[in-house]
């Protein structure tokens, strides 16, 4: 997992209890929230991440880079709370290869 944006953390650990005090602060859930990464051009790992958002209401963006070798895939998704988008984040940072923005 790599965690692009604004990671100071000295564990992954540290950086979801951060988010989730971040998300808390600044949200008013439930609401949509727009979810950022950027993969390696791989139809099943798109696929992969897909299954993560299964039974949730999300819509979603993909953007193929100039060459072709990376996606940058956006998904809003309607979240209850700040601990659900922490889950999600979780999840799809278990994915190979998927960098979490």
């Amino acid at each position: 997992m790599d965690i692009i944006q604004g990671n100071q953390h000295a564990s992954p650990e540290e950086f979801y209890n951060s988010l989730r005090e971040k998300l808390e602060g600044h949200h008013d859930f439930p609401e949509d929230y727009l979810f950022k990464f950027i993969i390696p051009t791989d139809q099943a790992k798109l696929t992969e991440i897909y299954k993560v958002f299964d039974g949730i209401k999300f819509t979603l963006g993909n953007r193929e880079s100039k060459n072709g070798k990376y996606t940058a895939c956006n998904i809003n998704a309607f979240v209850l709370d700040a601990d659900q988008v922490v889950k999600i984040y979780k999840e799809v940072g278990k994915i190979e290869g998927v960098i979490l923005l």
